[in-house]
């Protein structure tokens, strides 16, 4: 018997799918909502720091003390600045993440129907096509395993570039700190 033989089998996988697809669009929307907010917040304190900034700069009385606030201000710009683009990298992050784990699973989910009915095929076919459906689990097994392969690969680029955020976070940030 093949997996879709009533039309009730088409309906629930498509129903299946949009259920998937409306999941997928309500967290982009949610990230999409954080990031407003964010860069929101973001405009607000800077606009706030600008106008305090200008006042502390319109008060000063000689080139000196231009020089120390200078230095005084540069620090927590930077810390913001790289506070935003953490902010950003990791909202972004989390919404990759859940698009390749609902993308895996959606790849998970049609090998098993694949296979289902591959299996189902084969014991149905005519003797003497057993090579075709060999021929056609062994591309099947190697479609997934290139296709681990390049998620791992993928897996490992995120990874590195996390950890070159982190390391250029760092630097930004003691560079500015004098440390």
């Amino acid at each position: 018997m093949n997996k879709f033989t009533t039309p009730e089998q088409f309906a629930d996988a498509g129903k299946a799918g949009l259920e998937a697809l409306l999941s997928q669009a309500t967290t982009a929307f949610a990230r999409a909502e954080r990031l407003a907010a964010l860069n929101l917040n973001t405009s607000r304190a800077m606009l706030e720091d600008g106008a305090l900034n200008t006042k502390a700069i319109m008060a000063i009385k000689d080139p000196q003390e231009l020089v120390k606030l200078q230095s005084s201000l540069a620090k927590p710009m930077v810390d913001k600045a790289v506070a935003y683009a953490r902010s950003v990298y990791e909202i972004a992050t989390e919404g990759q993440n859940e698009m390749a784990q609902a993308f895996e699973a959606q790849i998970a989910e049609m090998n098993k129907t694949f296979s289902a009915a591959l299996a189902q095929a084969e014991k149905s076919a005519p003797a003497g096509s057993e090579a075709l459906f060999a021929a056609a689990k062994q591309s099947m097994a190697a479609a997934s395993s290139a296709y681990d392969s390049m998620n791992k690969a993928a897996k490992q680029a995120a990874q590195l570039t996390e950890a070159n955020v982190a390391n250029v976070t760092k630097a930004a940030t003691k560079a500015v700190s004098g440390k």
